[in-house]
C-alpha cells in the first residue's frame, strides 16, 4: 500500500521566476523537499495508528515506511509494508477484518502483552500439552472453535473443558485511518514551505 502524491504543479510554479543558475539548484532542493515532507507523511501516519488503533505494535507502526526521492527520480514514496498492509486495509478501506484467511483469534484465559495480543506462539505452545485439545467443541451456546484445556474433577465438579483461546469467524470493521486523506493535508500544509528552504540551502552552498 503505498501513497504517491503529485508535486508537480507546485515545482513548476516556484521555478518559472528563477533564473538558469537558481533553476539549475531545482533537482536537488526538490529531492531534499520531497524527503523532508515524506518523513512528515511517516509520522503523521504513525501517530494517527495510534490514535485511531487499538495499542499498535511496533512492527504495524513500523511498516509505515519511505522510499526516498534522488535527483534524478523527484519521487518520494511512503507505503505501508506488505504484511501490515494486508491486515490493515481493512482500517483504510472498510471490509472483513481477517489476515491470509486464518480465524481471528481471541484470547479467554490468557495473559496478555502491552499491546492487548497473545504472546507470539502461545497456541503453538498450548497445543503442546497433553491436556489440551484443539478444534470445535458442542456447548450449551453452540459449537465453539479454540483451544481447550481438559480439567479434572474437584470439590464435586466434574471434569470438563475449559476454554483458553477462541478461535472467532471474521467480522466487519471501520475505515478509521484515512491513509490518503491524512497524507494529502500533511503535503499541502509542508511542502511549499520545506521546498522554499530546501532552495535557499542549495542556492548558498552552490558555486556560481
Amino acid at each position: 500500500m503505498a501513497i504517491e502524491i503529485s508535486v508537480r504543479a507546485d515545482v513548476k510554479a516556484f521555478q518559472r521566476s528563477l533564473d538558469d543558475f537558481a533553476r539549475k539548484q531545482m533537482p536537488f532542493a526538490t529531492a531534499q523537499a520531497l524527503n523532508a515532507v515524506a518523513l512528515k507523511v511517516r509520522d503523521a501516519e504513525r501517530d494517527n495508528m495510534v490514535k485511531r488503533l487499538d495499542r499498535p505494535t511496533p512492527f504495524t507502526l513500523n511498516s509505515v515506511a519511505i522510499q526516498r526521492a534522488t535527483k534524478a527520480s523527484l519521487q518520494a514514496t511512503v507505503f505501508v509494508k506488505d504484511i501490515a498492509a494486508r491486515y490493515l486495509e481493512p482500517y483504510e478501506l472498510g471490509g472483513v477484518n481477517k489476515l491470509d484467511g486464518r480465524a481471528l483469534i481471541k484470547p479467554v484465559a490468557q495473559r496478555l502483552n502491552q499491546y492487548g495480543n497473545l504472546p507470539r506462539n502461545t497456541v503453538r505452545r498450548l497445543a503442546a500439552r497433553k491436556n489440551v485439545v484443539v478444534g470445535k467443541i458442542k456447548t450449551k451456546a453452540g459449537t465453539v472453535d479454540g483451544v481447550w484445556q481438559r480439567t479434572k474433577a474437584v470439590r464435586g465438579k466434574r471434569a470438563g473443558l475449559q476454554l483458553l483461546v477462541k478461535f472467532e469467524d471474521a467480522h466487519r470493521t471501520q475505515a478509521v485511518l484515512g491513509y490518503r486523506t491524512l497524507a494529502a493535508k500533511t503535503v499541502a500544509a509542508s511542502f511549499g514551505r520545506e521546498l522554499n528552504a530546501a532552495f535557499a540551502k542549495a542556492l548558498a552552498s552552490a558555486r556560481r
